[in-house]
């Protein structure tokens, strides 16, 4: 078993260090060392800037980097989350960004670890309750419902960005539900993505308030890290809330950073 230092190396030098080159609609840019990866269509719901090589090799420029980023960003009208884990550079990299009026948003914990003990758990579900990958557009049309009800807002993004992107990118990405049936409510749902790297990317994993508790989100963990031991990735990771980080340090997974998302919103 890999040692959470062992992990973060593997996760590092095999997820983040290497430049990915994106899709026609969703490319990946390179602004010197910065890294940024966004819809090029409205309504443009994922954009993401990422500096895991650092801003550069003159402190003086920092600033200047960063409110490049800031400023394109804003020419688009868009909405952009960089990413930041504790380890990156420089080491005053959060105080910039908020400086240059990015919002911290929650911290969330790097959770990584082997896929094939999470794959052989064994979770009992309710009665009548089966995880399977979702299998048709409708599917996101009933997720949607969940995340509008667990989280009290409007969630656009499922049906008209995460829906596109996996009718046409399925060998990137299966989405799970939880359900008693395929004619009521979505119970839990979540997805996994795949990328060159030998993780399976563990996101999401909602669930109605009257369900938490008994296994759902569980049961996905360990249906997506069998889908993923399936396409040949032997580790998963997560980033993880505060609720669920203890649940998956239970099941053996490892916290091995923290990151935080830096939000700029141009309409704020």
């Amino acid at each position: 078993m890999a040692t959470p230092d062992e992990l973060l190396q593997i996760y590092h030098d095999r997820t983040r260090a290497p430049v990915v080159t994106g899709t026609s609609d969703r490319p990946v840019e390179l602004d010197g060392r910065i890294r940024r990866h966004y819809d090029l269509e409205a309504p443009g719901h994922f954009a993401m800037i990422e500096s895991p090589d650092g801003l550069g090799d003159d402190p003086a420029s920092f600033d200047a980097v960063i409110a490049n980023q800031r400023d394109f960003f804003a020419a688009r009208g868009q909405r952009v989350e960089w990413k930041t884990y504790d380890y990156d550079e420089p080491n005053d990299l959060g105080e910039r960004l908020l400086r240059a009026g990015f919002v911290a948003e929650e911290d969330e914990a790097l959770i990584i670890g082997e896929a094939g003990p999470l794959a052989e758990l064994q979770v009992a579900l309710p009665d009548g309750v089966v995880v399977r990958p979702a299998d048709d557009p409708s599917d996101f049309v009933r997720i949607r419902t969940l995340q509008e009800s667990v989280w009290g807002q409007q969630q656009s993004w499922v049906t008209e960005s995460l829906m596109p992107e996996w009718l046409t990118r399925r060998d990137t990405m299966d989405v799970v539900v939880v359900e008693q049936s395929r004619e009521g409510p979505v119970l839990c749902a979540a997805r996994g993505e795949y990328d060159d790297s030998p993780f399976t990317g563990l996101w999401g994993g909602s669930t109605l308030e009257a369900w938490r508790g008994r296994g759902l989100y569980r049961a996905t963990l360990a249906h997506r890290a069998a889908l993923g031991l399936e396409r040949g990735n032997d580790f998963v990771r997560i980033d993880a809330s505060p609720d669920s980080e203890p649940i998956l340090r239970r099941l053996g997974l490892h916290r091995v950073a923290t990151t935080t998302p830096y939000v700029f919103d141009p309409s704020r």
